[in-house]
C-alpha cells in the first residue's frame, strides 16, 4: 500500500481478491484510476495491490472485511473519507452462491447471503452516490447474473432472486443518476470462468456445459466498463447470453419455464 493520491480518482472494488474483481482491478488501474480493495482475503489483496502499484504507478488502500458483517459498508466509506479519497467507479462485485434447497441451510447462512449480494451493494451505493451526484460525475457496476434473466429453478434459491433485484435496482438508480452525470449499469455475465464453481461446489455441475457457453473473466470485465462508459443500464455479456436474456424476456413465462428449465436444472445444486 502506497501513500494514498487524493487528486486522482480511485475505483472502489469489492470482492477483488480473485475473479471478476481481480479483472476490474487489472484493468481499471491501466485506466490509470487509482484503486480501493476490500475483500475477506488480506494477503491476496495486498499482493494484487503491490502488483498493480508496480506495474501502472497508481496508489492503492486494501481494506480487509466481510461484508456480511452489516456494518462493513459504514467502515469502507468512513475509510475513504478520512484518506480523502474521491471514489469514481464503484464496483459491487462481492458475492457467492450457496446451493441447495432453501431448507438445507439454516437461517444465519441465507442471511449473510442477503446482506452480501443485496444489502451491501445497495447501502455502498447510498453512501458513494451522493458525492457522485455533487460532482456530476461517476460510475456504478453492480454485478448481476444472466441468471436474472432466466427460468426459475430449485436449488440456489436465492441467488437468481437476488440478481432480478439487482438489475432492476440499477435500472432504476440509472434513470436517476442520467440527469446528474452518474452512470449505473447491471453487468449480468453467463458462465466464466473463475473460481466461482469451485468454491459452491458445482464445478463437476458445471463442466459438462459447451466450452462455447464460457467467457473468460477478462472479455466480461472490459464489457462491463465499456457498457459504463456509455451509460448503458444493463450489459449482458455475450451473443449468446443475450440472445438467452431476449428470448426470456419475449416468451411467455411459462414458455420458458418448460423449454428451458428441465436444462437449466441440470447445472443447480438441490
Amino acid at each position: 500500500m502506497t501513500q494514498q493520491d487524493s487528486s486522482t480518482p480511485y475505483a472502489l472494488i469489492t470482492g477483488a481478491s480473485a475473479g471478476l474483481g481481480k479483472e476490474f482491478a487489472k484493468q481499471l488501474a491501466a485506466k490509470g484510476l487509482n484503486l480501493v480493495l476490500t475483500a475477506r482475503r488480506e494477503g491476496q489483496l495486498r499482493e494484487l495491490a503491490a502488483a498493480l502499484e508496480k506495474q501502472h504507478g497508481i496508489h492503492t488502500l486494501v481494506i480487509p472485511g466481510d461484508l456480511a458483517d452489516e456494518n462493513e459498508p459504514e467502515r469502507i466509506h468512513t475509510t475513504c473519507q478520512q484518506h480523502g479519497i474521491t471514489v469514481e467507479w464503484l464496483i459491487n462485485n462481492a458475492g457467492f452462491g450457496l446451493p441447495g434447497e432453501f431448507d438445507a441451510h439454516p437461517w444465519p447462512e441465507h442471511k449473510k447471503t442477503l446482506q452480501v449480494m443485496l444489502t451491501a451493494p445497495v447501502h455502498l451505493a447510498h453512501l458513494f452516490y451522493p458525492a457522485m451526484k455533487a460532482r456530476k460525475r461517476g460510475y456504478i457496476l453492480n454485478i448481476a447474473s444472466l441468471a436474472a434473466f432466466a427460468p426459475p429453478t430449485a436449488g440456489h434459491t436465492l441467488y437468481e432472486a437476488v440478481k432480478s433485484f439487482l438489475v432492476k435496482f440499477s435500472q432504476s438508480l440509472h434513470l436517476e443518476g442520467t440527469d446528474h452525470g452518474v452512470h449505473v449499469t447491471a453487468v449480468c455475465p453467463g458462465f466464466t470462468y473463475t473460481e466461482f464453481h469451485d468454491v459452491n461446489g458445482t464445478r463437476q455441475m458445471v463442466s459438462r456445459l459447451p466450452e462455447s457457453m464460457w467467457m473468460q473473466a477478462d472479455e466480461v470485465v472490459t464489457l462491463g466498463i465499456a457498457a459504463a462508459e456509455k451509460n448503458q443500464d444493463v450489459c449482458v455479456t455475450g451473443g449468446k447470453n443475450r440472445f438467452i436474456a431476449w428470448l426470456s424476456s419475449a416468451l411467455p413465462d411459462r414458455w420458458m419455464r418448460k423449454l428451458a428449465g428441465k436444462q437449466i436444472q441440470k447445472y443447480r445444486k438441490r
